[in-house]
């Protein structure tokens, strides 16, 4: 399943986008940072649909009430640095969640090519849990691919794996749905651009959002 969100409503969400493209706009980390944790927070709020349910009952000062809550066991993952915002997000919505941080970054060589690798993996058992692998942009999609198959492999096969970011490719996209199982993965995307550069920059994206939200790095 692969859900376009600014495909299928205008909301909310097209106000917190536009900022974060914004040239003039984004120079505000601050407020870079918070777009990327509202974005997190109505992503998670439409995954949240996806859940099972079942009916628990409340104690309140008059009575007895029923609600259904969730039952599934939550783990919100991502990979440092762009994502720690957008993680934010999530987690203030699922806040009882467990969270797994991943060190994925792309080795240049001198042609301009590169290839990702995945050095440092904090995660909990992940078996037949539901995972959150949120990472803000999706280019290649290699990062993401290689670090839900690391995970995988070290911590166990969860019950289904929800991939969530803010802007992709459409490269990237293709990508993650022909290398990930489909039967238990699900792309969410608040938007999805059609160009990478060279480099494989998304454009137009919104230039680097680890530089954006927390300064430039050497």
């Amino acid at each position: 399943m692969v859900r376009i969100l600014d495909r299928e409503n205008n909301t909310i969400l097209n106000k917190f986008m536009s900022e974060l493209r914004d040239a003039k706009i984004q120079t505000d980390s601050m407020r870079f940072r918070r777009n990327l944790e509202r974005v997190g927070e109505i992503m998670a709020y439409e995954i949240s649909k996806t859940l099972n349910y079942s009916p628990r009952v409340v104690e309140t000062p008059l009575g007895e009430a029923e609600v259904a809550l969730y039952d599934d066991k939550v783990v919100v993952a991502t990979i440092l640095r762009a994502g720690l915002p957008f993680h934010q997000g999530f987690l203030n919505y699922f806040d009882d969640a467990q969270n797994a941080f991943v060190s994925a970054y792309r080795k240049y060589s001198k042609d301009g090519s590169f290839k990702v690798k995945v050095e440092y993996m904090s995660c909990c058992d992940l078996t037949d849990k539901v995972l959150l692998l949120v990472d803000p942009m999706l280019a290649t999609g290699t990062s993401l691919v290689l670090t839900y198959e690391a995970m995988i492999a070290k911590f166990g096969q969860p019950k289904h794996t929800h991939v969530a970011s803010i802007i992709a490719s459409e490269d990237g996209v293709d990508y993650v749905c022909t290398n990930m199982p489909k039967k238990s993965v699900s792309v969410w995307c608040a938007s999805v651009d059609q160009e990478l550069t060279v480099k494989s920059y998304i454009i137009p994206g919104l230039g680097d959002a680890g530089d954006l939200a927390f300064g430039e790095k050497l």
